[in-house]
């Protein structure tokens, strides 16, 4: 298991995206729109991550 890359860690891009989301949906007078977009948009790039992980390990 040495010869393999570390894995990334999405969780902190996952948790500072829906901080900023609801931030500036509170900004914007819709905090749970925010909330779902800064979910979204974590998720998103999570699942990027995870996969570009997952191609670079070899499998």
């Amino acid at each position: 298991m040495a010869d393999r890359p570390a894995p990334r860690a999405g969780g902190f891009i996952l948790a500072v995206a829906i901080l900023v989301g609801t931030i500036g949906g509170g900004l914007m007078g819709q905090p749970s729109i925010g909330l779902l977009v800064g979910l979204a948009v974590g998720v998103a790039v999570s699942v990027a991550l995870w996969l570009r992980d997952r191609s670079r390990a070899g499998r």
